[in-house]
């Protein structure tokens, strides 16, 4: 537990940068709904002739002159990418920081496995995410509230739901990456989070691409799917915690018989 603590204490000027970031835009957005609702009705119309562009969002299936197509538009995408990259980052230096800092030789010397040392530094990235999207659930919602629209509990659970969900596997494939590195990996966690990104736009643009959906954790965070179908995509899901779990396996073998530099 000692480990834990001093990674949430290490991460939490990152953690409460990056949640009142992500949570001010989602704050931003929900206030610009009432000026932006009649507006919102024609630009509905005007997004869904205008091909690609309008599949590669899922504008063309959702109503932006709704608060939940709006929300799932405007907010998902700016809750994906933004809890994307900060778990991206987080998970992929929490290893690979003790060789590029020259710290390992002092924390292996104590007494502690490095299993155990593995355990516990997965369980502060995943904390400091679940306290992340506790944070940025609660603002949007009271936001919502505060301008005087009913809040769409099933759907807005449901979007940062499938948002969590794809935190923790991509924060998981980074976890495994940063086993493999002897020094910072940042640029390495973004590129991984903005290449699944991009994967899902081609995926919605072409249907020949579809396949893409079940290689990507935003596969299951589509908006337009999530509301149109009322229910989260069990099979991407199960298939994400299964490459979620082989990261976490890769980083365990890796590191336990790793050369410590």
């Amino acid at each position: 537990m000692i480990l834990l603590k001093h990674e949430c204490r290490q991460g939490f000027k990152s953690l409460a940068v990056w949640s009142a970031s992500i949570g001010f835009f989602l704050v931003i957005c929900v206030f610009l709904y009432p000026e932006m609702e009649n507006e919102m009705k024609d630009v509905s119309n005007v997004f869904s002739s205008m091909g690609a562009f309008t599949a590669a969002f899922g504008m063309d299936r959702l109503d932006f002159g709704e608060l939940t197509g709006f929300y799932a538009i405007e907010c998902g995408n700016i809750l994906g990418l933004g809890g994307a990259f900060f778990c991206s980052l987080l998970a992929t230096g929490i290893l690979a920081k003790e060789e590029k800092g020259r710290t390992a030789e002092f924390l292996l010397t104590h007494p502690i496995g490095r299993s155990h040392l593995l355990t516990e530094k997965l369980a502060a990235v995943v904390l400091q995410i679940i306290l992340m999207n506790l944070l940025i659930f609660a603002l949007p919602t009271a936001s919502i509230a505060l301008i005087g629209e009913k809040i769409p509990w099933k759907e807005i659970c449901l979007l940062h739901l499938a948002n969590f969900l794809a935190q923790i596997e991509l924060a998981c494939i980074c976890f495994g990456v940063s086993a493999f590195l002897r020094r910072s990996g940042l640029g390495i966690g973004l590129g991984i989070a903005t290449v699944l990104y991009f994967l899902n736009i081609l995926s919605n643009i072409s249907q020949q691409a579809d396949f893409l959906k079940y290689f990507t954790p935003f596969g299951y965070t589509e908006g337009a799917d999530i509301l149109t179908n009322g229910h989260l995509d069990g099979e991407k899901i199960l298939l994400g915690m299964g490459l979620a779990l082989v990261g976490v396996c890769a980083a365990y073998w890796k590191y336990c018989g790793k050369d410590i530099q």
